[in-house]
C-alpha cells in the first residue's frame, strides 16, 4: 500500500489531524463536521465530534489528557505529507509527500443522508510520478455521522477490504510470496563454498526464506539456551529440561516447570525457519547439562547442522550428523 496513505489511514484510526477550516455562518454539514474533527489544529474539535457516550467514558476513566496527546503526532504526520481539504466536490483530501513527489488523495464515494445520519464512504488513490498506482487492498472507509444536539458526531466508523482475486497485481504478489526457495551450495574460485537461496523445493514444514536464514536459526539457538539457563535456576530441583515444550511461553495459570512461559509456542513447537530443534542429554536430578541440536528439516542444499549445550557457545557443522556437531562444529561467532 502507498506509503502516504498508509500513514493517512493510521491516523484516521488515531483520529487526529491538523488543518484549519474556514468557519461558516450556515449550519455545519456533516462532511464539514468530519474534516473539522480530523484535521482542525484546535484543539479538543476531535473531541468535540465524539458522541456523547463516548465522551463520558473516557472521562469517567481518566483517559481523556491521554487521549489529546495523540494530536502532536498527528500535527507533524500531516505536516509531512503537505495535506488539504475539500469541503465540496469529489476529492476530500489530498496529500503531497515533499520527499517524492508522491501523492494520495481520499475520494468521496457516496454520501448518503438519511434525517439526522449521514453515511459518508471514501477510498483511496495513490500516484506515483503522475501516475495511479494500483493497489488490490486498497480499503474503503465509510464514517457513519449522527446528529445529536445540532451537532454533527462520529457515530461510528466501517473499514471494507476488497479482494479481487482475479486481479493481476494481487495474483502476482501472492505467487510470489507463496514461491518456494532453494539452498544451493556454490564454490568459489579460492575452494570455499557459499549457501546462496534461489528456490525452495520442501515437503512438510517449509524452509525459512529469508537469505539470512542461518542468522534466524542461530538467534532461536541462542534463545533456547537464555531459556534453558533461566528455567534451571528457577527450577532448581529439576534442572535442565529435554523437553522444550517446558519452555513454552504461553498458556493459562501461573508458569511452571511443565510451562516455563519462556519461549514462543512456534519455537516451542520444535520446528521453525526449516529447522528441527532438539533438546538431550539431561541426565540426573537434577539435570546439569543439555544438548541443543538443529538439524535442517529437509536434509542437503547445504544447509548446515547447529548445536550447542551448557557452554552457551554454537557451533556449525556442514555434516549431517549431529553427534559430531560439538566435537567438530566450529564456533559461530
Amino acid at each position: 500500500m502507498h506509503k502516504g496513505i498508509a500513514c493517512f489511514i493510521l491516523l484516521i484510526m488515531l483520529g487526529f489531524y491538523s488543518r484549519a477550516q474556514e468557519t461558516s455562518s450556515a449550519p455545519q454539514n456533516a462532511r464539514q463536521a468530519l474534516i473539522e474533527m480530523l484535521f482542525s489544529k484546535t484543539k479538543g474539535t476531535f473531541w468535540k465530534h465524539l458522541p456523547e457516550a463516548t465522551r463520558a467514558a473516557l472521562e469517567k476513566s481518566g483517559a481523556v489528557e491521554a487521549f489529546h496527546q495523540y494530536s502532536t503526532m498527528a500535527t507533524q504526520v500531516q505536516t509531512a505529507q503537505n495535506i488539504q481539504t475539500f469541503e465540496t466536490g469529489p476529492v476530500m483530501v489530498s496529500g503531497v509527500d515533499p520527499k517524492t513527489g508522491n501523492k494520495f488523495e481520499m475520494i468521496v464515494e457516496r454520501d448518503t443522508l438519511r434525517g439526522e445520519r449521514d453515511d459518508i464512504e471514501v477510498s483511496f488513490k495513490a500516484y506515483k510520478d503522475g501516475q495511479p498506482e494500483r493497489a488490490p487492498f486498497m480499503p474503503n472507509v465509510t464514517f457513519s455521522m449522527k446528529k445529536e444536539a445540532d451537532l454533527w458526531t462520529l457515530n461510528e466508523v466501517s473499514i471494507t477490504i476488497h479482494l479481487p482475486l482475479a486481479d493481476p497485481d494481487m495474483l502476482k504478489a501472492l505467487t510470489e510470496k507463496m514461491k518456494p526457495e532453494i539452498h544451493v551450495q556454490t564454490t568459489l574460485d579460492n575452494g570455499t563454498s557459499t549457501d546462496r537461496p534461489r528456490t525452495v523445493l520442501t515437503t512438510g514444514n517449509v524452509a525459512a526464506t529469508d537469505a539470512n536464514s542461518d542468522a534466524l536459526v542461530i538467534n532461536a539457538m541462542r534463545t533456547i539456551v537464555a531459556a534453558e539457563n533461566t528455567y534451571a535456576s528457577t527450577y532448581a530441583d529439576v534442572g535442565y529440561t529435554c523437553t522444550i515444550s517446558n519452555l513454552d511461553g504461553f498458556g493459562a495459570g501461573e508458569p511452571g516447570p511443565h510451562q516455563a512461559m519462556l519461549i514462543s509456542s512456534s519455537l516451542a513447537g520444535g520446528r521453525r525457519y526449516g529447522y528441527v530443534f532438539t533438546l538431550s542429554g539431561c541426565t540426573g536430578t537434577p539435570a546439569q547439562r543439555f544438548l541443543l541440536t538443529a538439524i535442517p528439516n529437509e536434509p542437503g542444499f547445504g544447509r548446515k547442522v547447529f548445536c550447542s549445550d551448557v557452554s552457551g557457545t554454537i557451533r556449525s557443522t556442514d555434516e549431517s550428523n549431529a553427534n559430531s556437531c560439538l566435537a567438530k562444529g566450529s564456533p559461530v561467532e
